[in-house]
């Protein structure tokens, strides 16, 4: 049984990479936060009705001499890279980066992936249940 068909387990792995995609975002921004001109980015917001309606295909390589190195999976990022064009404040420089709101962000994303996480984990537990593995 391949988990990932379900709705659920697809969706809280979307859920999951986005967050994860996100959280690379962030700390290129915090990364970035002395860099001269450089503006915050984020990622467009997660919906759960986009993720649904737009699946997108993974196109798997396929050997076809068995000299050749096997390729690894790959899909492009789903996600659309936003930069904000109206940060809060602007250093001297021109760097629209807000340390504060940054970290602020990263908490945020920290605790959505551990609620989604846990989300996961209970699931799994209901169905190793319903399969009579569990107790």
């Amino acid at each position: 049984m391949e988990l990932n068909k379900l709705t659920l387990f697809g969706l809280v792995k979307g859920r999951m990479s986005w967050l994860t995609r996100r959280q690379e975002v962030l700390a290129q921004n915090v990364a970035n936060s002395d860099t001269p001109n450089y503006k915050p980015k984020d990622l467009k917001a997660f919906s759960f009705k986009d993720m649904v309606q737009n699946k997108t295909t993974i196109l798997n390589p396929v050997t076809t001499n068995p000299k050749h190195m096997t390729g690894a999976s790959r899909s492009a990022s789903p996600f659309d890279l936003v930069v904000n064009q109206t940060p809060y404040e602007t250093s001297p420089d021109g760097n629209g980066v807000v340390l504060e709101e940054q970290m602020g962000k990263i908490g945020e994303t920290q605790t959505q992936f551990q609620l989604t996480n846990e989300l996961y984990r209970k699931h799994m537990g209901m169905i190793t249940i319903a399969l009579g593995k569990g107790r």
